[in-house]
């Protein structure tokens, strides 16, 4: 059986969302971040996941590259040194 390609490919680890939901493949961040408020869809770091989602699909690179955006942008930040 031929693995997932393009969009339908999954993240080794899904990205967990509030409300115990998860992102498992390209398509659903590239979703999330679509349904996203225009001002939150615009701003650099969101625009640097979409970048990489497109890089990672246009060129069949690892999806931990596509990973670290949306999970970073999702995730809350922590103070610097905790």
């Amino acid at each position: 059986m031929k693995s997932p390609q393009g969009w339908k490919r999954p993240f080794d680890d899904p990205i967990p969302l509030p409300r115990g939901r998860q992102l498992v493949t390209l398509e659903d961040a590239a979703n999330y971040v679509r349904k996203l408020p225009k001002a939150e869809r615009i701003s650099k770091e969101r625009q640097a996941a979409v970048e990489a989602l497109l890089l990672v699909v246009d060129l069949n690179g690892p999806t931990m590259m596509a990973r670290i955006g949306p999970a970073e942008s999702i995730e809350p930040k922590r103070p610097a040194g905790v």
